[in-house]
C-alpha cells in the first residue's frame, strides 16, 4: 500500500515538472479561422494529455497571448515552451511574438522557451501533397478520368510578407512540389503585401497554355484571404472557360501538419529549435532590406489585440493606417 502511493507520488511530481505549452496562434476576423485554429490546437494537444495547454492569440482573437500565460501561471506553470503557429518565419514570428513572450516572462516570472516556424519540412509537404491529390481526384472526375500531371499547371499560393526570406521558402516549397509530383509548370503566387498577386500570377501563366490547373494555398487556415484566393480563381476560371481549374483545399488541422508541431516542441526540449538567421533582415543586410537590419524586436499588433472578430462588431476594423499584419484572414 506504501509502495502504491510512494509510486503515485513520483508519477505526479514528474508530470508537474513537464514544460506547460503554449500553442501561439496569429488570430483573424474570420469566425471560421478561429474554429479552424481551435481544433488544430486540441488535435495538437491530445498528443500531450499529461501537460497544461493553452492558445494566445497575436491580434483580434481572446484570450491574447499574455491572458493564455496568465492562465498557466495560474495553473501552477513555471515553465512554458512556447510554439508559434505559422508556417513561415515572417515579421510575425521573428519579432512579434518574441517581442510579448520576452515582456511576459518579466511580468509573469516564468521561464518562456521559444521555438521555431513549421517551414520548409518534409512532413508539410507531404502534407501539401495530399491536400493536392485531393484535387487531383475533382480534377479526373471533371475530366473523366483523362487527366495527366505532366499537362497540369500547378499554382501554389503564399500568403505573402513584408519579408522576403519567408516569400522565397514559398517558391522552394513549389519547386518541390513540381519536380516531386511530376507537374508540367509550377508557379507561386501571394494574397497580399507581395507580388505576383493571384490574378496577376494566373493571367501570365495562362500564357503557357495549359488546359487544367490546380491552385494550392499553401494556408493552414481559411480566412478572409483563402477566400479571397478562391474568389479570383473562380474569376478566372470563369473568363477562361476552356481552361478546367480546381481549387485544391489548404493544409488544415492535416496529420502531418499535427506532426510538424510536434517536431517543433521536440526541438525546443532537445535545445535545437533555432530559425534560419542567414537570411535574416533583421540580422544581415538584405537587398532592400538593409534599413532594418539590427532594429529593436518589438510588437506592432497592440492596437488589434483582443479587439474580436466579424461576428463580434458585424464590420471590418479600418483604423485609418496599416502596418502590413500579413493577416491570416
Amino acid at each position: 500500500m506504501t509502495t502504491e502511493k510512494v509510486s503515485e507520488n513520483i508519477i505526479v511530481k514528474q508530470v508537474q515538472e513537464k514544460p506547460a505549452i503554449l500553442f501561439a496562434g496569429h488570430g483573424s476576423r474570420d469566425v471560421d479561422a478561429v474554429k479552424e485554429f481551435y481544433q488544430l490546437a486540441e488535435h495538437f494537444q491530445q498528443r500531450f494529455p499529461d501537460r497544461l495547454v493553452e492558445t494566445g492569440f497575436l491580434e483580434f482573437v481572446r484570450p491574447v497571448i499574455g491572458e493564455a500565460v496568465e492562465k498557466l501561471k495560474a495553473q501552477g506553470a513555471t515553465h512554458i515552451q512556447a510554439i508559434p503557429g505559422m508556417l513561415m518565419a515572417g515579421g510575425h514570428a521573428k519579432n512579434d511574438i518574441p517581442s510579448e513572450l520576452n515582456a511576459l516572462q518579466q511580468q509573469f516570472d516564468v521561464n518562456i522557451e521559444y521555438g521555431s516556424e513549421l517551414g520548409v519540412n518534409a512532413k508539410m509537404i507531404q502534407a501539401a501533397q495530399d491536400r493536392i491529390m485531393e484535387a487531383e481526384q475533382e480534377m479526373k472526375a471533371r475530366l473523366n478520368e483523362e487527366y495527366k500531371r505532366e499537362d497540369t499547371l500547378l499554382v501554389v499560393v503564399g500568403r505573402g510578407a513584408s519579408d522576403a526570406d519567408a516569400n522565397s521558402n514559398i517558391c522552394k516549397i513549389t519547386r518541390i512540389l513540381e519536380e516531386g509530383m511530376g507537374f508540367g509548370w509550377a508557379t507561386t503566387c501571394y494574397s497580399g503585401v507581395t507580388t505576383p498577386l493571384v490574378p496577376d500570377c494566373l493571367e501570365r501563366a495562362h500564357g503557357l497554355g495549359f488546359k487544367q490547373v490546380i491552385v494550392f494555398p499553401y494556408f493552414l487556415f481559411t480566412g478572409r484571404l483563402v477566400k479571397k484566393i478562391y474568389a479570383w480563381v473562380d474569376d478566372y476560371a470563369n473568363a477562361h472557360t476552356d481552361v478546367t481549374v480546381v481549387k485544391a483545399p489548404y493544409l488544415n488541422d492535416h496529420p502531418k501538419v499535427i506532426d510538424t508541431f510536434v517536431e517543433k516542441l521536440q526541438e525546443i526540449e532537445e535545445g535545437n529549435a533555432n530559425m534560419n538567421c542567414q537570411l535574416c533582415q533583421y540580422r544581415v543586410q538584405i537587398v532592400g532590406s538593409e534599413h532594418k537590419v539590427g532594429l529593436a524586436q518589438q510588437g506592432h499588433h497592440h492596437h488589434v489585440q483582443g479587439i474580436g472578430t466579424d461576428a463580434d462588431h458585424g464590420h471590418s476594423h479600418d483604423h485609418g493606417h496599416h502596418h502590413h499584419h500579413d493577416e491570416q484572414g
